[in-house]
Formats: C-alpha cells, structure tokens, sequence
C-alpha cells in the first residue's frame, strides 16, 4: 500500500487522548510512514508508541522522543493538540495565558528546528489565538499554517440530522465561521437538508425560529456538552478533523470544512479565524466568505471577541504590537 508522502509527520502532544488518536489516524490514512510521536510526558509517550506497534501498521514507523530538537528536526509537517484541555465549566478563553505561551514557544521551536516546515495545524484552544501565536513566532507563511475549526461546522451538521431524522450526509455545506468559541458565527445560509435550502425550512413546522435559537446554541456550546457527557473534552472528533486538514496539505483528499487561517483584509485585520479555505500543498487559500447581512453582521461581531482576545495576548507581552509584527515574522 503506497502513502500520501515519505516526508516526516511530527504530532505534537502525542501522549495525550488526541494526540494519540492523531497517530491511529494518520497511520489509518496511510498519510506517510515516517510519523513521529512528541510529548514530554516520556511515560504516555512510550505507552502511546506501543499501542500504535501493537496496531500492526504495515509499513509505518513510529518513532517517539521527548526531546524537542529530535522531534522537529526535519519535520515537513506538523499537528500540535500540545496544550492544556479545556475541563467542565471551562471556556475556551479560560485557557488563554497558559496555552498562547505554549504556542509562542511551538513557534519559537519550529522557527529553530524546523524553519522549512510545509504546514502546522494548531488544534488546542483557544485555536484562534494560538495558532495565530504560533504563526507569528515560527516565521512560517501565513498560508502555511491553519487551525481547527471544522468541528463547529460538523456539529451544526450533527444537530441538523437529528431534528430533522435524516442521515448526516444528507445535510450538506454547513458552515461556521469567525471564532472556534460559543462566538462564532452559525450560518444558514449555505446549508440544505436533504436538498432543501435551510433558509427554507427555518420558521417553519419542520424548525420554528425558536428550535433553531435552540439548534444554534447546542452549536456553539457542542464542546461543552462533550465534556458533560464524557467527564473530558472532545478527543475522538478533533483528532480526525485535524488529520484530514494535514491530509489535504500533504497533497491528499480535499478538506471539506472552513479552517481557521490568517485573515488581514480592510474588514478583518490581523486575526487567525474560520473562514471559506482551500487546503493544498501549497498552502491554504482564503475563498469568498458568503452570506446575509446578519449573518456577515455575525462574523464581525465574532471578529471583535477574537481581536480582544488578540489585544490580551499583546498586553501579556506574549506576542508583539501589531505594528512589530513583521519583525518577529517577515512573512506578516
């Protein structure tokens, strides 16, 4: 069996429940057989490489370190879950100062061991802000580095299926986009169920304004639930999402969902946050972002919750002014 590519696949926070179901994924898709396994827990770290041997992967290397340099050396691509989860009665956002730290210090990594690195995705949260802090540390490109956001958009597809009794597949083009956070912007207008626009079926029997009120919130509070369900945040469905956005920039199958990308346009300064993106190798590529005047209303509100989260990291000292940015990164 061939794979996507030969090049090196480091995941960053291997020892952790993501981190590990990264590792299956990956192997699963057949995406490379030179996969290597980081995290300075050595413990998890080993037990993780051998459950992974005991899967009895045909042709994959894994191979495992604690030390940073040995992991990133030579890595072409990368997936960092590499921060502190988010536990019952948490947002997102509680997670701020000790998670950018780690990214700033992912960034400061790659910039030293892996300069020449062909894409990161940064799936722990608050993912907009730290994939943007590891963005702005790494010197990497702005269209080499994407984060998680396609859960939101796969969980507005989930609620959907079960109001309206239907396979998921059949309900098609969800989207979310701004903040991967209880802010972000849900929109309807793209989707249909069973080939039906969902702007048709909103307001009435089949989804009152008040079911949909209620379908939205379970969107944005669908990590939440997660966690009041399993004792533990989502592990399972941002370690799939996240391998098939690394899929799509090592060249393979093409990402089906937005994903969090840096955005500096008139209306959108400076920010990492979900848009409409292509993901190939590249890099990302931002597409038109449609929708309503509310719904466009939406995302810029969302963008202002995501710009002071911004300001909070630069007041920290975490990350520069905006306007020293393209010192620390030239490519910003």
């Amino acid at each position: 069996m061939s794979f996507l590519t030969n090049e090196k696949l480091t995941i960053v926070g291997a020892a952790g429940m993501i981190g590990s179901n990264m590792a299956q994924t990956a192997a699963m898709m057949r995406l490379t057989p030179n996969i290597c396994l980081y995290d300075p827990f050595a413990l998890g770290l080993e037990g993780v490489a051998e459950e992974m041997r005991h899967c009895g992967f045909e042709g994959v290397n894994f191979t495992f370190t604690t030390d940073i340099k040995e992991a990133f050396t030579d890595t072409k691509y990368m997936i960092s879950s590499g921060g502190a989860p988010r536990k019952d009665g948490m947002t997102r956002e509680d997670l701020l100062k000790g998670n950018a730290e780690i990214a700033a210090q992912l960034g400061k990594d790659i910039k030293s061991y892996c300069p020449d690195l062909k894409h990161l995705t940064v799936i722990f949260n608050p993912a907009d802000i730290t994939g943007l802090v590891a963005l702005i540390h790494s010197g990497l490109k702005p269209s080499s580095v994407t984060t998680l956001a396609g859960l939101d958009s796969t969980r507005l597809q989930t609620e959907l299926a079960k109001h309206f009794g239907v396979n998921q597949s059949q309900v098609t083009n969800t989207r979310t986009y701004g903040g991967h956070g209880e802010q972000m912007a849900v929109f309807a207008s793209t989707a249909q169920v069973d080939g039906k626009p969902l702007t048709d079926l909103i307001g009435t029997d089949a989804l009152t304004n008040e079911d949909w009120d209620a379908l939205k919130t379970r969107v944005t509070k669908g990590g939440a639930n997660i966690i009041k369900l399993r004792g533990r945040s989502s592990f399972q469905s941002p370690s799939y999402v996240s391998v098939e956005m690394i899929r799509a920039a090592m060249g393979g199958d093409s990402f089906r969902w937005p994903s969090g990308c840096y955005v500096n346009t008139p209306d959108f300064p400076q920010i990492m946050m979900a848009m409409e993106t292509d993901i190939t190798k590249d890099g990302v590529v931002i597409n038109e972002t449609k929708g309503t005047d509310s719904e466009m209303a939406a995302l810029k509100e969302s963008y202002s919750h995501l710009a002071k989260l911004r300001d909070e990291v630069i007041e920290m000292g975490i990350i520069p002014a905006l306007e020293d940015w393209t010192k620390v990164n030239p490519n910003l």
